[in-house]
């Protein structure tokens, strides 16, 4: 394999190649072919892969930080990869796999994600500006004062997740599974709740406004407990 060659841009139709821990840190890889690689542990740091395709590929561990990532990850595995400031607005994330992986500071707008496998990942801050998350599984993920407006995380798994003080004014998350999700204080102005799973979600703070259903439903599992326990105290028998 010719790795200087791959550097200097010069070979760049390299589908199934098996470039695992090398280093193109630094390179101008603009449309490089790289679908179906094995790029375990490889060395991406601050190149450019604007329109690169990734589909299928291998990247577990990978170092991508601060790269332009604006390609085609559809299917990739991307486990435990550094994402650390990348720039991946508009890119194909779709059936992707990031469990584990470093996000911090990465810009997703307007990036398909829909299908892609998030649990657990810690995505604080996060931009995820009208992204497609319909169907993403986002169990468990930290998504404390991350941008989601109008992203549609429609059927999204958000079981567990922490979305304190996020920002989901505008989102669709018609049947999304929010329960024992945390909602506090976050921004739900004009969001689809309809069908949404809220069993046990703690809702306490978000401003609301207008959202497609009723808040008293939307409220319903923060007042269970209060309800339950004031039938409690009605029926109660006095005591002779």
């Amino acid at each position: 394999m010719e790795i200087e060659a791959i550097r200097e841009g010069k070979l760049k139709q390299l589908p199934g190649a098996n470039l695992e821990d090398e280093d193109f840190s630094g390179c101008m890889l603009e449309r490089i072919n790289l679908a179906g690689a094995t790029l375990v542990g490889a060395n991406f740091s601050g190149s450019n892969l604007n329109g690169a395709r990734f589909d299928g590929a291998n990247l577990v561990g990978a170092q991508l930080a601060c790269a332009d990532l604006r390609a085609n990850f559809l299917g990739a595995n991307l486990m435990q990869a550094d994402l650390t400031g990348a720039d991946l607005r508009g890119s194909n994330l779709r059936g992707a796999n990031l469990m584990g992986a470093k996000l911090s500071n990465a810009s997703f707008t307007g990036a398909f994600l829909s299908g892609a496998n998030l649990m657990g990942v810690n995505l604080q801050g996060v931009d995820f500006r009208g992204v497609d998350l319909r169907g993403a599984n986002l169990n468990g993920a930290n998504l404390k004062g991350a941008d989601l407006s109008q992203a549609d995380l429609q059927g999204a798994s958000l079981s567990e997740a922490n979305l304190e003080e996020a920002d989901l004014r505008g989102a669709n998350l018609a049947g999304a599974n929010l329960t024992r999700a945390n909602l506090l204080c976050a921004e739900l102005e004009g969001a689809n709740l309809d069908g949404a799973s809220l069993a046990q979600t703690c809702l306490i703070g978000t401003t609301h406004g207008k959202v497609s259903q009723p808040m008293e439903e939307v409220k319903i599992p923060l007042k269970i407990a209060q309800m339950e326990q004031m039938e409690q105290m009605v029926n109660k028998p006095e005591s002779i």
